[in-house]
């Protein structure tokens, strides 16, 4: 979830760059939350995510290029699907992560608690 969530922000914020597009933090913060709320959503499929994402493109590209039939989208399913990978491992990576801490904390607080009981 995190990784897509970062490849969808990072590929909108290239695209306009690329297309001159106004982009500021009023704009971005925005679209971020709205992906935390959309990615729980999420297929586990391979480009799941950002056809998740499409429909709330248009807060970054404004009302005319985000449409999600435009070829602005477009590019961005084709830049999503070239960084799937990456998201990938970062979602791997932070589940693991998650993991350990979990761990850690079972073992420090609630193993010892059953012991001295």
């Amino acid at each position: 979830m995190a990784g897509s969530m970062i490849t969808i922000t990072a590929c909108a914020t290239a695209v306009c760059l690329m297309n001159q597009l106004p982009i500021s933090l009023a704009t971005v913060v925005p679209f971020i939350m709205t992906l935390g709320v959309a990615m729980v959503a999420s297929p586990g499929a391979p480009g799941g995510s950002i056809m998740t994402a499409l429909p709330f493109l248009y807060m970054v590209f404004g009302t005319t290029a985000g449409d999600p039939n435009g070829p602005i989208c477009a590019i961005m399913v084709a830049l999503y699907i070239t960084q799937d990978s990456f998201g990938t491992a970062c979602n791997v990576s932070g589940d693991n992560a998650i993991g350990v801490i979990v761990d850690t904390i079972y073992r420090k607080f609630i193993i010892k608690e059953t012991q001295e009981a």
